[in-house]
């Protein structure tokens, strides 16, 4: 059997490997080891960070929904409340781009709950 050299392959792993690890700080752009650990880390951080997302929106949307709100004289857990009641089943998302987006709509929608 012929002799496999696998220098080109190792070359190319490091060489992608530092490509990802570009603009990084220290060491941590330059050598193997400390690049490999860098990547790992940011990996784990990017995928909490990427859940964690999905709430910081949702905050965002309250925030959004109370200050609309609060300009026709209610806050927002009771029209939160008078949305549950009356069955309207739009959600915080379309609510708050209604009130940023579409306000006439959006005052017309507070009139009918009040």
């Amino acid at each position: 059997m012929p002799r496999v050299k696998r220098g080109t392959a190792h070359i190319k792993k490091r060489k992608n490997l530092l490509k990802k690890t570009k603009g990084y700080m220290w060491g941590r752009s330059k050598k193997v080891k400390q690049a490999k650990e860098a990547i790992l880390h940011a990996g784990l951080h990017a995928r909490h960070d990427r859940r964690a997302k999905k709430g910081v929106h949702r905050s965002l949307w309250q925030v959004k929904l109370n200050a609309a709100v609060r300009e026709h004289g209610l806050n927002y857990s009771t029209f939160i409340n008078k949305l549950k009641v009356n069955k309207i089943e739009l959600n915080r998302k379309v609510l708050s781009e209604m009130a940023t987006q579409h306000p006439v709509a959006f005052a017309q929608l507070v009139k009918n709950l009040k």
